[in-house]
């Protein structure tokens, strides 16, 4: 993986660190998360679907891109060990965290907790889509599946958005925390792919 070297970075730069699919597939994933949950609330059943079959797209074309994408995106670059997750949690309850250009230990412990939520409930509402209203690609379930099995199912699809709920908050908590604690602006960051190089920070070397 390539490591920057902050002796040769100008302070003060930038450097790029979002590629444009990473930026897309998190924005539309917030959209799509969004408009899934609100049209499930209020029972439009053909936006709800529509949207479950989109997002499925998105994350099979992230799961892609985790693996032959650029250098942030790449899921390789922010696997970290259990001591080094555990160091960077101490270190942001002290307040001072060490520096990362990509995602850091939380951020990439939250990354995979999110997807992982997100798929779940893909599945689960494929599965719903197939053994209750008898439609989708998981049709060959229907017959499969007994009537208590097909109603569990549905009760997962529509409990894992609390989990993802909470996942999301503890996400926001973090992007706030991060930003002030690396004093970075981490949502302009996702939005323009760019991280400034600052000063007095050692921003030599993590990804």
């Amino acid at each position: 993986m390539q490591q920057f070297d902050n002796n040769r970075i100008e302070t003060g730069g930038t450097v790029k660190v979002w590629d444009l699919f990473v930026r897309f597939f998190h924005w539309s994933l917030v959209l799509g998360f969004a408009t899934a949950f609100v049209s499930g609330e209020f029972h439009i059943s053909w936006l709800h679907t529509l949207v479950g079959y989109v997002l499925c797209a998105l994350i099979v074309a992230r799961l892609f891109w985790g693996i032959k994408g650029s250098q942030y995106a790449r899921f390789g670059s922010f696997v970290f060990s259990i001591s080094e997750t555990r160091t960077y949690l101490h270190s942001m309850l002290s307040g001072h965290p060490k520096h990362y250009f990509g995602h850091n230990p939380a951020g990439a412990l939250m990354v995979f907790a999110l997807l992982a939520t997100v798929i779940a409930l893909l599945v689960t509402g494929l599965a719903t889509l197939a053994v209750i209203d008898f439609d989708g690609p998981l049709l060959f379930l229907a017959n499969r599946v007994s009537d208590e099995a097909s109603y569990t199912l549905r009760h997962l699809h529509e409990f894992i958005p609390d989990v993802a709920l909470v996942l999301v908050g503890l996400h926001l908590l973090g992007v706030v925390s991060g930003s002030i604690q690396h004093r970075e602006n981490l949502v302009r960051a996702m939005i323009t792919g760019k991280k400034e190089v600052l000063p007095v920070r050692n921003e030599g070397n993590q990804e």
